[in-house]
């Protein structure tokens, strides 16, 4: 009986102690200027051009998003929806046809 005394009294120890221990933080991406959606409007500027990572960069500023990404016909998406995230939609000639966050 005093065995299993001792192995509940150990458990209940490492228990209490393992509350005890420091946890790193997970750090927020930083917000420029506030932003954390972004606003497809304001990267309308982009449809009829041609893809490129340059015009990308561009219209992920302008539209205030975090992350963006060019997705031709043919590319795999991903189901979630990022209120931060600007997608660039283009046809098979990587021509700009639709601009949208999520």
């Amino acid at each position: 009986m005093s065995w299993k005394l001792v192995s509940l009294g150990s458990l209940v120890a490492v228990l209490a102690l393992s509350g005890c221990g420091t946890t790193q933080s997970v750090k927020e991406p930083v917000v420029e200027a506030g932003h954390t959606r972004c606003d497809a409007k304001a990267a309308d500027f982009v449809i009829g051009q041609k893809a490129s990572s340059q015009l990308l960069e561009q219209a992920r500023i302008k539209a205030g998003a975090q992350e963006a990404r060019i997705l031709l016909p043919s590319d795999i998406m991903t189901l979630e929806y990022r209120s931060d995230r600007l997608n660039l939609n283009a046809d098979n000639n990587a021509i700009i046809t639709r601009v949208n966050c999520g």
